[in-house]
């Protein structure tokens, strides 16, 4: 073949990808919430077959409020309660990423909702990882290899961040790699859960932040400033400190420094759209950013609740914004050096896996 691979949703398929916000209780296979329900005698389904449980979960996810948008976790979370169903779960979100294409996953949970029928903490933790690396397993064999990394989330409405950045430090050298706070963000500010950050930090340990997604600038400020944050999940209201001027955007304090320092953005178009955090695909500040040169990542967020797939955001934006391949690999590189495993791997899976992908598609 000479030039390049014709930009359809298959052929994405076939690059190389990295995903560095992705939701494991927000990717379930609907089969298999109806299977694990019907396992532990959960009676409150909002459907009683596949199809009609994908489409509620769409539907009822694209609400253009966040708050909303979250309430569609009580089904999945309710039916991750035991260890059979975190292994399991795990095990598919490894094969289910691996299959579209995905080299490299960060996955993210919050261990304190899966305590319900009488787990530990660290037993959620272990049996979720052990599904992983079932999943990677699987995966290897059908000739997909994926590389999945765990995150461990701490609900922001609630009063266990330090516990659970305490998690994260004792399991991280056996499968998990790094800390976050998840939840609505209007009324639950990063600053409380300082003593959490300031843990991470004191142990050299890896996190991010949910910021700037249903809030705004003071929310991503604090994150940065405050809180120290690697990564900020979504950040999409970074544009608030963004205005439009006879020579070109100018940039504020906050946006200059996270440019600046190169501090990598979770974004995620179709999830973003869904919660209201903006407005369309083709009104997402995706590409601004990206031409200005922040360190922009495509990710999924949550593949059930978006009726999505890392090859499909790729698409949609692709589509949107005019991109190619070098575009896409420049997006994924971005995952992959801002990625909380060390420096070596994250460097021998752009030069030996990613490169040489993309290397293939562009002919």
């Amino acid at each position: 073949m000479t030039g390049p691979t014709p930009l359809t949703l298959a052929s994405i398929r076939q690059a190389p990808k990295a995903v560095l916000h992705d939701h494991l209780d927000g990717g379930l296979r609907p089969a298999t919430v109806l299977e694990l329900a019907t396992a532990i005698g959960y009676d409150q389904l909002p459907a009683s077959d596949a199809e009609s449980l994908a489409a509620w979960f769409r539907d009822a996810a694209d609400s253009g409020s966040l708050e909303r948008y979250l309430e569609t976790f009580a089904h999945t979370v309710a039916v991750m309660q035991t260890p059979e169903g975190l292994r399991r779960v795990a095990r598919e979100c490894a094969e289910d990423l691996a299959a579209d294409g995905v080299v490299y996953a960060e996955v993210r949970f919050a261990p304190e909702q899966h305590l319900e029928a009488g787990l530990t903490l660290d037993e959620v933790v272990e049996h979720t990882i052990a599904g992983f690396r079932e999943g990677e397993a699987a995966a290897a064999a059908a000739g997909t290899p994926i590389r999945m990394v765990c995150l461990l989330t701490a609900m922001r409405h609630a009063a266990r961040s330090r516990e659970i950045a305490e998690l994260t430090v004792r399991w991280r050298d056996r499968g998990v790699g790094g800390f976050d706070i998840a939840g609505a963000e209007a009324g639950y500010p990063p600053s409380r859960h300082l003593d959490a950050f300031d843990y991470m930090r004191a142990n050299l340990a890896h996190f991010t932040i949910h910021a700037g997604e249903a809030f705004g600038l003071p929310s991503i400020h604090e994150a940065v400033a405050f809180c120290g944050c690697e990564r900020l999940g979504h950040g999409v209201r970074i544009t608030d400190d963004i205005t439009d001027s006879a020579d070109g955007p100018k940039l504020g304090v906050v946006a200059n420094y996270v440019r600046d320092m190169r501090i990598p953005l979770e974004l995620c178009p179709s999830s973003n759209v869904q919660t209201g955090a903006v407005p369309s695909i083709d009104k997402h500040p995706f590409d601004v950013l990206a031409r200005l040169r922040f360190r922009v990542t495509v990710n999924t967020d949550n593949r059930l609740m978006s009726d999505t797939t890392m090859s499909n955001e790729m698409l949609k934006l692709a589509e949107t914004f005019g991109y190619g391949w070098t575009d896409l690999e420049r997006f994924t590189i971005n995952a992959m050096k801002s990625a909380f495993i060390p420096f070596p791997e994250r460097l021998r899976l752009i030069d030996e896996v990613i490169k040489p992908g993309y290397a293939v598609l562009l002919g």
